[in-house]
């Protein structure tokens, strides 16, 4: 994209099926080259473009209107956004809110990726979910089909969570439970769940070994959410399954799907994902329907579980996939799902409270 270019100007969504979206640039004048997914919610732009779990995507809304309450201090999930673009209807640039500090099209240039708007979003949502994983680019111009093809997408792979996940260990008070927080690309939602319980909590890289985690001598541990192909961490599920048999674990997302890897479980690709904040999901134990706030394009493969080892305890109302899993005999938790909630409804926060409750009744001791 031509760097000298000032202002906003004319823009395209080429997909590497060859059709072009025409539209108007905003943010930074720069390609934005990912997966184009979409994105359901009505609000929460914010924590969309600030969750780790979008790196390397081009996040579509479905929702018209985006922008409209602009972008403040307080509901970043990350120190700055990992996702490669925006693709939106009606981009709001005058927007109005009282903790207002700026308009999206403003922190997108100050972040450093593009927003395409004025696009058709409705036809672009269709083709992913018909054709399934479709790769993007946001330029200036449209893409020849040899430009595409030219692209290297292997940087998008097994560097995903090493780039958004912390560099040194990081650590926050609290007077009760020691939790240590595996960052995989983790929303500080989680983190600020966990503080809100009380708990002391720890914020390790993702490579952290067992021995270093069992030196920090943890009440609990919490593999959180992250970007990419659950398969593509696979070398790290020895480590972290001596260290989930060790000590009381829950798993959100990402983190869930790592945790079924390292108990003998696979996992898949969905055809278009789950990502919004009005995602219906069953408990199995009582029947219980909640609505859920998802980011994830890969899903636990059932029937790779085994049966002595973990127990399926959530399933989406909508195409029966895995949402959450208990280990038979381990104090072992995940869910697909996102409890702590941003964006998206609170229905399932009460989890956080039963990690809580799952650490004091087993205790780390007793595993260790």
């Amino acid at each position: 994209m031509n760097k000298e270019k000032q202002g906003y100007g004319p823009g395209y969504l080429t997909l590497e099926s060859g059709e072009v979206f025409a539209g108007t640039l905003y943010g930074a004048l720069q390609d934005g080259f990912g997966e184009v997914v979409f994105h359901t919610g009505m609000t929460g732009y914010q924590e969309v473009m600030s969750d780790p779990s979008f790196s390397g995507q081009i996040v579509t809304f479905t929702y018209p209107l985006i922008g409209n309450y602009g972008i403040n201090d307080i509901d970043f999930e990350a120190a700055k956004p990992a996702l490669a673009g925006m693709v939106i209807s009606e981009l709001c640039l005058e927007p109005s809110h009282y903790l207002a500090g700026r308009t999206l099209a403003e922190a997108a240039e100050a972040y450093g990726f593009p927003i395409l708007a004025g696009v058709d979003t409705r036809t672009i949502t269709k083709r992913v979910r018909q054709e399934g994983p479709l790769w993007g680019i946001i330029s200036d111009r449209p893409l020849t089909s040899e430009e595409f093809a030219a692209r290297d997408r292997k940087h998008l792979k097994k560097s995903l969570v090493a780039d958004v996940s912390c560099r040194e260990v990081q650590h926050y008070p609290g007077p009760h439970e020691h939790v240590v927080l595996v960052d995989l690309g983790m929303k500080r939602s989680i983190l600020n769940a966990l503080l809100a319980q009380g708990c002391r909590v720890t914020v390790v890289p993702f490579d952290t070994t067992y021995e270093q985690i069992q030196a920090l001598q943890p009440d609990g541990l919490l593999f959180s959410n992250g970007p990419g192909d659950p398969e593509d961490l696979r070398s790290y599920c020895t480590e972290w399954r001596k260290a989930a048999e060790a000590f009381p674990t829950m798993g959100i997302c990402l983190g869930h799907q790592v945790l079924a890897l390292a108990f003998g479980g696979k996992t898949e690709k969905l055809k278009y994902g789950h990502r919004g904040g009005n995602h219906p999901v069953k408990e199995l134990l009582t029947g219980k329907v909640y609505m859920t706030s998802q980011n994830h394009g890969y899903v636990v493969k059932e029937e790779s579980l085994d049966s002595r080892l973990l127990a399926v305890t959530y399933r989406n109302v909508n195409d029966g996939s895995v949402e959450g899993l208990r280990h038979q005999t381990k104090p072992v938790m995940t869910v697909q799902f996102h409890p702590e909630a941003h964006p998206g409804p609170s229905d399932t926060s009460h989890l956080f409270e039963q990690f809580l409750q799952l650490m004091r009744t087993e205790g780390a001791k007793t595993y260790a």
